[in-house]
């Protein structure tokens, strides 16, 4: 073989070795360049899977602090509530107590006012019996209504009370006022006219009798010498004069014992 056809084989040769290892370094390039792309892309990956997570634990951590927060206001509102609550049942409490003292006073107050009530009222039926006799069914009426109510567990002591202190008014307004009706004494229908406390007289419808009732012998008394002083005080009563100065009978003052 000539020496040129050697050189061209040796060159050749290494031609297709040159080749050869370009080829082979291409290929481990592209190899490593693909090994990297896909570690690059899982790295990727795995950093979005992170920053998921990491974006999940930050939602869930903004819900419990909100829901913290949340159980902590609930919390201080319901201490507030009970506070308030507690305060409440202390006052009811002591109102509870005030209320209990105040039935005792009232049951101990109603045992001690039934008994001055029952006085009082035999004070006053005592007083109407020993008064001058008028408008003696009506007075005697009151007195027996006030009885029929002091046995009467539907009316109240304070009703009670009450009524048992009307009947000593209308009995105090009888001393200071005129006043005419019509009654029997004996058989006879007559005209009677009370000047307050102080003098009790009649007149018969025809005005022909006339007469007082005599505080002392505690009987009327036949007296025509009043017969103009009645006829005039029965025209006052009624209205049908002006008011004017009566000659009345009465009884002689007695000395205070």
């Amino acid at each position: 073989m000539s020496e040129s056809l050697f050189r061209a084989a040796i060159l050749a040769r290494s031609g297709w070795a040159v080749a050869g290892l370009l080829v082979t370094s291409f290929a481990f390039a592209q190899s490593t360049v693909t090994r990297a792309v896909n570690e690059q892309v899982a790295a990727e990956q795995a950093a979005q899977q992170t920053q998921g997570r990491i974006n999940q634990l930050d939602d869930e951590t903004r819900q419990a602090v909100a829901e913290y927060r949340a159980t902590i206001q609930e919390t201080a509102s319901l201490r507030r509530y009970n506070a308030q609550l507690e305060q409440t049942l202390k006052s009811q409490l002591e109102e509870m107590q005030t209320i209990q003292k105040q039935v005792v006073e009232i049951e101990t107050t109603a045992r001690e006012i039934v008994p001055f009530m029952q006085k009082m009222l035999a004070t006053l039926e005592e007083f109407v019996k020993l008064d001058m006799p008028f408008l003696p069914d009506e007075r005697a009426r009151r007195i027996a209504d006030l009885k029929d109510m002091m046995a009467r567990a539907d009316v109240s002591i304070a009703e009670k009370f009450r009524r048992i202190v009307e009947a000593y008014q209308v009995e105090m307004e009888y001393g200071r006022t005129l006043e005419t009706y019509q009654g029997k004494i004996g058989e006879k229908t007559v005209d009677v006219l009370r000047a307050g406390r102080v003098s009790l007289m009649y007149q018969t419808l025809d005005g022909a009798e006339s007469g007082y009732w005599d505080v002392e012998k505690k009987q009327w008394v036949k007296d025509n010498g009043y017969g103009d002083a009645i006829k005039a005080g029965l025209k006052i009563a009624r209205k049908q004069a002006a008011p004017d100065l009566l000659t009345v009978p009465v009884s002689a003052p007695k000395e205070a014992k």
